[in-house]
């Protein structure tokens, strides 16, 4: 980057602090950077690309390709972490780019990976994963073999250019150093890919599974779907709080279950089965919250968390930080941790909840 175009691009960087130490992210995509990306101590430490998402495969998959075979991987429902060695110190970094003083203290703590080991054999090394499991604070979702919180990697770049590891280059990379990877349902030529993904697809949808993202074999080229399971599992949480979700959110994933409907040839009866669901999907968990509120409660983001004191205050200090309304729920002891339970308070639904209950009229 020119220093020209570098000076507009500093005009929009948002400067954070962690520990002690001040750093730059860039918070939206500009002048080709991706989100995220990260300047600190003199070290530029990339932002992960925006994957694109097609909605029809048979059609998406070949004219988005152009390598003759394509690598299909699971796609996890959590959140999106980065790690990166600055100055001795491997620290994370979430989406949009912020130094995560919870996850980093997970990275030697509590997810059952060395990073160590890799970053002396590769300094340059950006790994990145998807933290998942049921006790994170970012997004909370269940699955079978994690009890409370890990780490599967699913990409490796360079931490200043960005460039990837190709697919089968990564793969055995972190295989040798012992990390857990997202799931590869296999290699396809790109002619078969759309007919692997439709079948990995129904799978991951009967077990309430997030989708999958296609890759070029250099990695460079990616492209994502999701299961119908994953469109209503976030459509109940967007109408749980409808009035802190815009209609675009809600919209696009609607626009998926259509599509995916039409291409999947499906009959009148299974059209209707899946409109019943997104039904339920949507007018039961709004219907939730409005008895919620009624009743006094609150309505938000509720999240378990579990490490020491430290690590906690830390966590909640940062999510404040950030503008947002926490209210502690529990906070115990167990097997000598400290165990947080808390909600991010979704401000405008419950006010506009409460405002209607009390017969404020809506002006359309």
């Amino acid at each position: 980057m020119g220093e020209e175009a570098f000076e507009d691009l500093a005009e929009h960087l948002q400067r954070r602090e962690y520990e002690g130490r001040e750093y730059r992210h860039v918070p939206d995509y500009r002048r080709g950077v991706e989100r995220g990306t990260v300047l600190l101590e003199g070290v530029v430490v990339r932002g992960f690309p925006k994957v694109p998402r097609t909605l029809v495969l048979s059609e998406g998959v070949p004219n988005h390709f152009e390598d003759a075979e394509v690598a299909v991987e699971e796609k996890l429902n959590g959140y999106n972490v980065r790690v990166a060695c600055v100055d001795g110190d491997v620290l994370a970094f979430t989406r949009g780019g912020l130094i995560c003083p919870y996850t980093t203290w997970l990275l030697d703590r509590r997810l059952d990976v060395d990073f160590e080991p890799i970053f002396e054999a590769y300094p340059e090394a950006m790994l990145c994963g998807e933290v998942i499991g049921p006790e994170n604070p970012y997004t909370s979702h269940d699955y079978p073999a994690v009890d409370s919180i890990a780490f599967r990697a699913f990409d490796w770049r360079d931490r200043e250019s960005g460039d990837p590891l190709s697919v089968r280059q990564r793969r055995e990379r972190y295989e040798s150093f012992g990390v857990p990877q997202t799931r590869l349902f296999g290699v396809y030529d790109v002619d078969e890919t759309a007919a692997a993904v439709r079948e990995a697809v129904a799978e991951l949808d009967a077990e309430g599974r997030e989708g999958v993202v296609m890759k070029s074999a250099d990695a460079r080229t990616q492209l994502k779907y999701t299961t119908s399971a994953a469109n209503r599992g976030d459509l109940a949480f967007a109408f749980s709080l409808p009035f802190d979700y815009g209609q675009a959110f809600m919209f696009r994933r609607l626009i998926r279950e259509a599509f995916q409907s039409v291409e999947w040839d499906e009959s009148d009866e299974r059209a209707r089965e899946r409109a019943h669901d997104l039904g339920e999907a949507i007018l039961l968990s709004m219907r939730d919250s409005l008895r919620t509120v009624d009743e006094g409660g609150t309505v938000g983001e509720r999240h378990t968390v579990r490490g020491d004191d430290e690590a906690i205050d830390a966590l909640v200090e940062h999510l404040r930080g950030q503008g947002l309304s926490l209210e502690v729920e529990t906070d115990r002891r167990e097997d000598g941790d400290r165990v947080l339970t808390f909600r991010k308070r979704a401000q405008s639904t419950n006010d506009k909840i409460r405002n209607y209950l009390d017969g404020h009229v809506v002006r359309e």
